[in-house]
């Protein structure tokens, strides 16, 4: 088995079907690592090799930097979509 297939093996990546942008496509990249190391994590306290305690940290700790790159990336923020600067929608509510 080479390098590459190894890699695949171990890491594998799914397609992104979402929203095309460069943001999106950096988070379902930390998403995609977070869900493998997450992975590994269960599979070594399932059989014993990591205490419940230590398995439980670290998913806290992955799961603070998954939080803390969706908020750096803005994934699920509007910008453009608050109430000052919605005047469609506040001008339709004005008209009707």
């Amino acid at each position: 088995m080479n390098t590459s297939d190894r890699e695949n093996f171990l890491y594998p990546r799914s397609r992104y079907y979402g929203s095309v942008n460069p943001e999106n496509l950096v988070f379902n990249a930390n998403l995609q690592e977070f869900t493998q190391r997450i992975n590994f994590i269960c599979a070594l306290e399932t059989s014993g090799k990591l205490p419940p305690e230590e398995a439980y940290q670290q998913i806290k700790g992955l799961w603070k930097q998954l939080k803390r790159s969706k908020r750096e990336l803005g994934i699920g923020q509007h910008p453009f979509q608050n109430g000052d600067d919605n005047d469609e929608g506040n001008r339709s509510s004005q008209d009707n």
